[in-house]
């Protein structure tokens, strides 16, 4: 049994919920792991259980805390709050990670080898029927291979949820996510401030109940998650690339004149892609800006330089130009149909070139508008 008065070296954080048919095998797992190594430690069950979760880990000498709401992450926030440690070991209430494996957790950080210890089901033993093909070979390689090309990290399995941390390093790192993205928050946070991060091999053992997972629906969340961190690879250089092809296409055919005979859906096409590629580079500048107000992305190099007011004055004025150089192209196909009596019109190629030149306009004015927003909020934060 554990000593509650005393300072406990090792701090375990095990989320639950509904997990009455395990949670005991978790806490028994982890107290004789410490006894086995003579350990003072502490066990905190952070629960959110309608079941007898919890009356079976406070009788097991467990401390129980509630979150203020359900979330993964939000159990593990409520855990950190509490701990007492100087070690930190994260893993879940279902048994299928073993407990018993802990030390090899605990020993690169005792010997200053490590900040973070994550576990590796990939590179360990996967027991049969205990993770689903979808995840284990789709789902997990994609978004760990995102992960590690993102943020220069190296590692086979950023999704275990068996890891541990020193308390010294987690209080570098500002975790704000409530969902299952605090996974990848975690390590990304971790990768930011350069902590060492190492993994060890470990057994992934099958659920004894149904899983909370929802393959889809996680997996989205998590690559939006790393959307946030580094937008540029998602929306500005596909964005940048979509651009390039539709004023290609546009500047390319207009030196062949007439395209309202020879060419004008393709022309079309091109102006569309203009367009299209033009808000994608937009929407990835609003959410770099959003990540650097909320502390997210670091705001370095040219961004920095961007971002301040001389920028943001000269994107405004860029758009407003735009904007009234397509409504002054514009306005003489205009004139021209209204003195034919409203007949059809036969300028379809500078109707469409105006009405790009305008909609970007818009599109740089209001883009320009709302990042100026997020660097007011920057200012009051």
């Amino acid at each position: 049994m554990m000593n509650r008065m005393s300072q406990p070296l090792v701090s375990i954080i095990i989320p639950c919920m509904n997990e009455e048919k395990t949670i005991s095998i978790c806490i028994e797992k982890a107290m004789s792991a410490l006894q086995q190594e003579g350990l003072e430690g502490e066990i905190i069950v952070s629960d959110n259980s309608t079941d007898n979760s919890r009356h079976i880990a406070e009788k097991l000498g467990a401390k129980v805390v509630v979150p203020a709401s359900k979330g993964y992450g939000k159990a593990f926030q409520e855990g950190f709050r509490h701990v007492r440690g100087k070690y930190i070991i994260l893993a879940d209430a279902d048994d299928t990670y073993d407990l018993l494996e802990m030390p090899k957790f605990l020993i690169p950080l005792m010997r200053n080898e490590a900040d973070l210890v994550m576990g590796t089901r990939i590179k360990g033993n996967i027991k049969k029927k205990s993770m689903p093909w979808l995840h284990r070979y789709i789902g997990n390689p994609i978004l760990t291979s995102t992960l590690n090309e993102l943020f220069k990290t190296h590692l086979s399995d950023a999704h275990c949820g068996m890891r541990t941390i020193t308390r010294e390093a987690y209080d570098k790192l500002a975790i704000k996510s409530d969902g299952m993205e605090f996974a990848s928050e975690m390590i990304i946070e971790g990768a930011r401030k350069k902590l060492r991060i190492i993994e060890v091999p470990i057994t992934y053992y099958p659920r004894q109940t149904p899983s909370k997972l929802h393959s889809w629906g996680d997996g989205w969340r998590h690559l939006r998650f790393m959307m946030l961190y580094n937008p540029t690879p998602f929306l500005s250089i596909p964005g940048f690339l979509i651009l390039l092809l539709g004023v290609f296409m546009t500047v390319t055919l207009s030196m062949r004149g007439n395209v309202e005979t020879t060419s004008l859906h393709s022309f079309i096409l091109g102006s569309m892609l203009l367009i299209i590629g033009a808000q994608m580079i937009a929407t990835g500048s609003c959410m770099k800006v959003y990540g650097i107000v909320h502390n997210r992305i670091d705001k370095t190099g040219i961004t920095a330089r961007l971002l301040d007011y001389h920028s943001l004055e000269f994107g405004l004025l860029f758009g407003i130009f735009l904007f009234f150089a397509g409504l002054v192209w514009g306005s003489g196909v205009i004139l021209k149909w209204i003195s034919s009596g409203y007949g059809s019109l036969s300028e379809v190629g500078t109707a469409v070139t105006s009405m790009t030149l305008a909609a970007l306009g818009i599109q740089v004015i209001f883009s320009t508008l709302i990042i100026s927003i997020f660097l007011l909020e920057e200012k009051e934060i």
